[in-house]
C-alpha cells in the first residue's frame, strides 16, 4: 500500500494540487507557488510540482487516478485466480497493460488493473473488444509489470493456432456446420459472444497490428474457411479455422462494429476504433454475402504507421521540388492516378496537410474518409441516400472553400463540378484509376470532358506505385542474371558499376527478404505545348514523349532509380511498372 490512505470519493474532479495534498505529498504553499508558475509560464502542474522537486512523478499518477475516481489496488496483496486471468489473452494484456484482477461472471463485469489514469482507451477498448463492463483500478507500476511477466509468459502464451485446436473439438460449434441460414439468431448471438470466439477475433487483430498488416480477410468457401492477412502488398494465409465457425466469426466482428448480426442478405459498412500500444487504430469494416457465407474484410488504417508528411512520402529531391509547385497552386486541377492500393490517398493527404492552416479552408469528400484531420471539413459520401461526390462537390462551392479533395472523378458530372470549381478559382485535387500520368488524359477524354475544358484547368498529374522494400535486416549484394537485365531493357555493360541488393530472408521479414513499401512517382505538368497536343487528341505515347522531352521521369525510370540506391529489387520494379515503346 502506498504510504497514504485516501478515499477516492474524497479526491473525485477536485484540483490535482489539493489531491496531493490530501495524499500528504505537499504542502499548501507548495501548490500556491506551483499555480503562480503555472499562470506565468503555463504548463500541467502536476508537471511544474515534478520539476520542482516536491513529488515525484508516481505520486502524480496516483493523483491523477484518484482526481478519475479511481480506487487503489495492492497488486502484492490480491490473489488473483487462473480463472480470472484467463479472461484476457496474453497478447491483450501485454498490449494494453491492464491485468485482470476480479470477474463477476454473471454480470460479465471485469475489473483490471492499469499503472496509468489515462489508460482509460485500453478500458473502452477491452469493452469494444470483449464485451464486457469493465472498472480500472490504479497499481504501482513495477508491480503490475511484475505480475503480467508472472501471469502471462508470452512465450508460452495460448497461439492462435491453439486456440482454433481448441475450438476444432467444440461441440457446439461443430454443430452449425452445414446449417447455413437456418441457424436462429439467438444461437448467432451466443456464438458471437462466446469467449474462445471473442479470444481469436481479437489474437487475430492484435498479431495483424503487430505485423503491420493493411487489411485481414476473412473468406468463407464451399469447403473450407480461409483467414489471410495483407502486409506489404501481398496476402498470406493463416491457420484455417474450422468451417462452422464462420457464421460466428462474422457476427462477432458485426457486434464489434454495431453491424445488424440478423442481416445476412445484405452488404454492411462499418467502423471500429481502437487504442494499441498508446497508437490510436481505426478498423473499417466491410461485410459481404456470398455463396457460402458472410465474407468479412477488415482494412486495418493504423495512424501510427502513417506519416502525412511530403518529406516521408519517398519523393525524390527534384520530385519533391515539382510537387509542391504544383499542390502550391492558386487554382487548378491536380490529380494523382494509380491502381487501388497504390498510395494516392496517403499522397493525397500529405499534400493536405503541409496546405492545412488557420488561413485557409479545406473540403474532402471521400468514400470513405480515411483519416480524419484536424482543420479539415470532411464529408464521407452515401450513393444510397444520392450522397454522391457530384452533388457534395456542388455544395461545397457555396461552402467558401479554397482547397477541394473529391475522392475520385468517377464520371463526367464530378469532373465537369471538379473544372466549374478550378475556374472558379478553388484548387482542386482528386484520383484517377489509370496506369501512368500521361493516361490520365485519355481517362478524362472517354468521360466526356472536353479538351479546352481539361486544357484551362489541368496543372499537372503524379502517377505512382508502391515497391516493397529490402529487408534491412537480411540485405546483401548479388548479381542480376542477363535475363533479369533484359526485363528492364539494360544489358550487363550498362550496370557494370553498379551493385544491386536483394533479401536473403529472415524471421524479421518472414522469409520474404521484404519489409515495408516505399512510394515511386511520375509527375506531369502541362506547359503550352502539352496542352496543344491535348487540344489535338494526340495519342497517350505522344503525350508521354513530349512530357519525357520536358524531364518527366517515368515509374519504370523512377524504379531503376530506387534499384540503384538500394531500396528495392528488379523483380519488384518489373512487377510494378511497364515498359512503354515511345513514338
Amino acid at each position: 500500500m502506498p504510504p497514504f490512505k485516501i478515499l477516492p470519493s474524497e479526491c473525485r474532479g477536485r484540483p490535482l494540487g489539493r489531491v496531493l495534498v490530501k495524499m500528504g505529498k505537499i504542502t499548501r504553499d507548495q501548490v500556491h507557488e506551483a499555480l503562480d508558475i503555472q499562470k506565468e509560464k503555463g504548463g500541467p502542474i502536476g508537471r511544474i510540482l515534478v520539476d520542482l522537486g516536491y513529488v515525484d512523478d508516481a505520486s502524480v499518477t496516483f493523483a491523477l487516478a484518484f482526481q478519475a475516481g479511481m480506487e487503489y489496488v495492492d497488486l502484492d496483496k490480491v490473489d488473483i485466480p487462473e480463472d480470472v486471468i484467463r479472461q484476457i489473452p496474453a497478447q491483450m494484456a501485454n498490449a494494453y497493460k491492464v491485468l485482470p484482477v476480479e470477474f463477476d461472471e454473471p454480470n460479465k463485469h471485469l475489473t483490471v488493473a492499469v499503472a496509468a489514469a489515462d489508460n482509460f482507451r485500453a478500458v473502452d477498448d477491452l469493452r469494444t473488444l470483449m464485451d464486457f463492463k469493465v472498472t480500472a483500478k490504479i497499481a504501482d507500476a513495477e508491480k503490475l509489470e511484475r505480475m503480467l511477466q508472472r501471469n502471462y509468459d508470452v512465450r508460452g502464451a495460448e497461439s492462435i493456432g491453439d486456440l482454433i485446436n481448441e475450438l476444432a473439438g467444440d461441440q457446439q460449434i461443430n454443430a452449425m456446420e452445414g446449417r447455413g441460414e437456418s441457424i436462429d439468431l439467438d444461437t448467432i448471438r451466443e456464438m458471437a459472444e462466446s469467449n474462445p470466439i471473442k479470444k481469436l477475433v481479437n489474437m487475430v487483430l492484435l498479431q495483424a497490428i503487430r505485423d503491420r498488416a493493411s487489411d485481414i480477410h476473412f473468406e468463407p468457401f464451399e469447403d473450407e474457411f480461409k483467414m489471410r492477412y495483407r502486409i506489404d502488398g501481398l496476402l498470406y494465409e493463416m491457420i484455417p479455422p474450422p468451417k462452422a465457425i464462420a457464421v460466428a466469426i462474422a457476427s462477432r466482428i458485426k457486434v464489434m462494429a454495431n453491424l445488424d448480426i440478423a442481416e445476412r442478405r445484405q452488404p454492411q459498412d462499418g467502423r471500429i476504433e481502437l487504442v494499441v500500444n498508446g497508437a490510436p487504430v481505426d478498423l473499417r469494416i466491410s461485410v459481404l454475402p456470398t455463396m457460402f457465407g458472410e465474407s468479412v474484410v477488415m482494412r486495418v488504417l493504423d495512424r501510427s504507421n502513417v506519416s502525412l508528411e511530403v518529406e516521408r512520402l519517398g519523393f525524390r529531391e527534384d520530385d519533391m521540388r515539382v510537387f509542391r509547385q504544383l499542390i502550391n497552386r492558386p487554382n487548378g486541377i491536380c490529380i494523382v492516378t494509380g491502381p487501388t492500393g497504390s498510395g494516392k490517398t496517403t499522397t493525397l493527404y500529405s499534400a493536405l496537410s503541409e496546405l492545412n492552416n488557420v488561413e485557409v479552408k479545406i473540403l474532402t469528400t471521400e468514400d470513405p474518409v480515411e483519416y480524419d484531420i484536424d482543420g479539415l471539413i470532411q464529408v464521407q459520401i452515401n450513393p444510397d441516400i444520392g450522397l454522391t461526390f457530384a452533388r457534395c462537390l456542388r455544395h461545397f462551392l457555396r461552402q467558401d472553400p479554397d482547397i477541394i479533395l473529391v475522392g475520385e472523378i468517377r464520371d463526367l458530372e464530378t469532373g465537369q463540378i471538379a473544372v466549374q470549381a478550378s475556374l472558379t478559382g478553388h484548387m482542386v485535387f482528386s484520383t484517377l484509376h489509370t496506369n501512368d500520368a500521361p493516361s490520365a488524359i485519355a481517362r478524362l477524354l472517354d468521360l466526356g470532358l472536353e479538351p479546352f475544358l481539361i486544357t484551362a484547368t489541368l496543372e499537372g498529374m503524379v502517377a505512382q506505385r508502391l515497391v516493397r522494400n529490402i529487408c534491412p535486416r537480411c540485405k546483401e549484394e548479388f548479381t542480376p542474371t542477363e535475363d533479369m537485365l533484359l526485363e528492364l531493357q539494360l544489358t550487363p555493360e550498362m550496370v557494370r558499376e553498379r551493385v544491386f541488393y536483394h533479401g536473403a530472408g529472415c524471421d524479421f521479414c518472414r522469409g520474404t527478404g521484404y519489409s515495408g513499401r516505399t512510394a515511386i512517382f511520375e509527375i506531369m505538368l502541362l506547359d503550352d505545348e502539352m496542352r496543344d497536343l491535348i487540344m489535338r487528341r494526340s495519342s497517350t505515347n505522344a503525350l508521354r514523349s513530349a512530357a519525357r522531352k520536358r524531364g518527366m521521369r517515368t515509374l519504370r525510370e523512377a524504379g531503376l532509380l530506387a534499384i540503384y540506391d538500394g531500396v528495392t529489387t528488379i523483380e519488384e520494379v518489373v512487377n510494378q511498372t511497364i515498359y512503354e515503346e515511345l513514338e
